[in-house]
């Protein structure tokens, strides 16, 4: 049995480095952390797989190294091998709840599953 919360802060130190202007710039980086079958429901409503996401982060990466700020994360354990994570980001004066599932795959925490949904702070008051 997995001690939860040693699993969750193993996942919320693997999606603030993924968060990081410099891990967003390089692919190796970004591969470390994503599981080989990710998916991502983007916030655009883009679908990215693990290549598509890879390709676009380095490309578009946050040049000014300004890092991501994020709110409210916090994490479950669903099971031995999954942690699910919600958190609030602002990049640049646009806000998203973000949804995060992390994997043990060889060892490793890697990103499995990911959603970025927008909102606005003058949207109906949160729960």
């Amino acid at each position: 049995m997995v001690d939860r919360a040693s699993a969750v802060e193993a996942a919320i130190e693997a999606e603030l480095r993924l968060l990081a202007p410099e891990v967003r710039a390089s692919p190796e980086l970004l591969g470390r952390l994503l599981h080989p079958e990710f998916t991502e429901f983007g916030v655009s409503g883009t679908r990215w797989d693990r290549a598509s996401i890879i390709t676009a982060l380095a490309r578009s990466a946050n040049r000014t190294g300004r890092p991501i700020m994020t709110s409210g994360m916090r994490g479950v354990q669903l099971a031995d091998d999954l942690v699910h994570l919600t958190f609030d980001t602002d990049i640049n004066g646009r806000l998203a709840h973000r949804s995060s599932l992390w994997r043990r795959h060889e060892g490793e925490w890697l990103l499995w599953f990911h959603q970025g949904t927008p909102f606005s702070e003058d949207g109906p008051p949160r729960d």
